[in-house]
């Protein structure tokens, strides 16, 4: 999407970052008529799914759901946003990062030249646990298989990992977010990048600079591997 220098600045204001230097991504590339039949398998291949996600009782968040969360945006998307878990606002309204926290998100994207519909917005859970308590291993587990199905489909060339609980499941690991910013781990042979949660920097203003520095990051990465 491009993006002029006017609302670059209003954009990073709304961060409280003072200062745009970077340059846009490359644009994904339009499917060609060739691949409609492709496209129209990939699309069954996604209602599918999403149908199996509607109907799973896996584990007891079923029983305290409005409805399922399943994800938003390209289906086909270069950049894929994966957090924790639907909190209250988006189990009534069945989308992830909706209301504050994600207003800050699509200013956070639109800061690197992205739109909300340009990339693919996902969580682990598909359910929101009761009082956005943080999710348990067993409903993790339970819901890994539908996550790992959205990412085959995708085929992403970055993954953003969104907060601190995200970023230490999709990696098994229990080191803080602190030793994880800065640094392209890999989920499956597809680079990821840790940023911090938009919820996170509502309460912690003065984090918002590192933020920044998570955003120039992962742009510097997906241009890496498009390049």
């Amino acid at each position: 999407m491009a993006v002029d220098h006017a609302s670059r600045l209003q954009y990073l204001e709304a961060m409280g970052i003072q200062v745009w230097e970077s340059r846009q991504p490359s644009p994904a590339s339009a499917a060609t008529a060739s691949v409609t039949v492709d496209n129209d398998h990939h699309q069954d291949l996604w209602h599918t799914l999403q149908q199996q996600v509607a109907g799973c009782h896996a584990c007891a968040l079923a029983e305290t759901r409005t409805q399922t969360v399943f994800g938003v945006g390209n289906q086909q998307a270069d950049w894929l946003l994966i957090g924790e878990a639907p909190g209250q606002n988006e189990d009534l309204q069945g989308e992830p990062f909706v209301g504050k926290a994600g207003q800050l998100l699509n200013e956070m994207l639109r800061a690197i030249g992205l739109s909300r519909q340009q990339v693919y917005i996902a969580n682990m859970l598909k359910c929101r646990p009761p009082n956005n308590r943080d999710p348990l291993v067993a409903e993790v587990t339970a819901c890994n298989a539908f996550l790992q199905q959205q990412i085959a489909l995708i085929r992403p060339k970055i993954i953003l990992a969104v907060g601190r609980i995200a970023a230490q499941n999709l990696l098994n690991t229990q080191q803080p977010l602190s030793r994880l910013r800065g640094i392209q781990h890999q989920l499956q042979g597809t680079p990821l990048v840790i940023v911090h949660h938009p919820a996170y920097l509502l309460r912690s203003l003065t984090e918002k600079a590192k933020a920044w520095e998570d955003l120039q990051f992962a742009l510097h990465v997906y241009q890496s591997v498009t390049d």
